[in-house]
């Protein structure tokens, strides 16, 4: 078998996942990005990470980019002899921004672009076995195609349709000092919900689509949720509070994924922007790491490094 001697770069957006009531289903690329560069070498396995993660270099094997290359490599036929990687991470890890998500799909990218032959892996391929190894399909599917996604599951694997973000929609994230794990968080999730919740967040996020992409005025109604958030509140109560800050002076927040970390979404002229926003959070009296953010509209990219 032969393999490609040039290095190939995958570049992956940040995503919000859930985004209020669309629990393990919505999701939102946003313009922070990691940057994978991988290779094919003579043998062996030699990982370096600067920026976020860092000592994640020594995780070998289990790295996640690398777990997510040797299913990918599976999928297409064969192991190379050896595996090269320089991540430069800007994801933060465990604040619910799609870190494992933006690694899955690096990794199944770069695979793909370095596989010299053997099985196909299309872009569905891809997005099934980025959700097999996420364990849900809505970081992978925002990551993977950038904008707005709807992402479901049917027998034969997980689908994602896109939607295009309402003219002006700006972000910002909020991210505080200690990060949560998305295991610890689940489980604190019920098994059972009251009917009535379900109805009711079936309603808000479906008003919640039609805010992101025609309306941005239902956005603030659109984004309340029953399902999931009351339930983690015990778990990041400062995120909670920030959030009930925001919702009172009429911008849409929520808890970003599994949280910690709190998303606005605003649209100029229709929400307080992302100055009103910032000084919203300095009254919380709680150190938060603000970064005003768009949408990603590309999603994730492979070219020559």
């Amino acid at each position: 078998m032969s393999w490609p001697d040039a290095p190939i770069t995958v570049r992956v957006p940040a995503t919000s996942a859930n985004l209020g009531p669309g629990f393990d289903s919505l999701g939102l690329a946003l313009t922070l990005h990691d940057v994978v560069e991988a290779r094919v070498t003579a043998g062996g396995l030699d990982i370096k990470v600067s920026g976020a993660g860092e000592d994640t270099a020594a995780a070998g094997e289990d790295h996640l980019v690398v777990q997510a290359m040797r299913a990918g490599f599976d999928a297409t036929g064969g192991q190379p002899p050896g595996i090269g990687l320089r991540c430069v991470n800007v994801i933060p890890h465990g604040y619910g921004l799609g870190s494992s998500a933006g690694a899955i799909v690096a990794g199944l990218l770069a695979a793909r672009a370095l596989a010299p032959g053997g099985r196909a892996m299309t872009d569905a391929d891809v997005l099934h076995l980025a959700t097999r190894l996420e364990g849900h399909p809505d970081n992978v599917a925002a990551c993977l195609t950038g904008g707005l996604t709807i992402a479901w599951a049917t027998p034969s694997g997980a689908r994602t349709a896109r939607l295009q973000p309402v003219c002006g929609l700006e972000t910002v994230v909020f991210i505080p000092e200690r990060s949560l794990s998305t295991a610890q968080t689940r489980l604190l999730l019920p098994a059972a919900v009251p009917h009535a919740d379900a109805a009711a967040n079936s309603a808000r996020a479906a008003l919640l689509i039609a805010g992101l992409t025609v309306e941005p005025a239902l956005l603030l109604a659109g984004t309340e949720d029953l399902l999931h958030q009351p339930y983690r509140a015990p778990a990041m109560p400062a995120s909670v509070g920030l959030i009930g800050r925001l919702r009172a002076a009429g911008v849409p927040a929520v808890v970003s994924g599994a949280g910690p970390s709190v998303l606005a979404l605003t649209v100029p002229g229709v929400h307080p922007g992302p100055e009103a926003c910032a000084a919203i959070a300095a009254e919380t009296g709680v150190t938060w790491q603000i970064t005003p953010l768009r949408a990603d509209l590309t999603g994730a990219t492979v070219g020559p490094s």
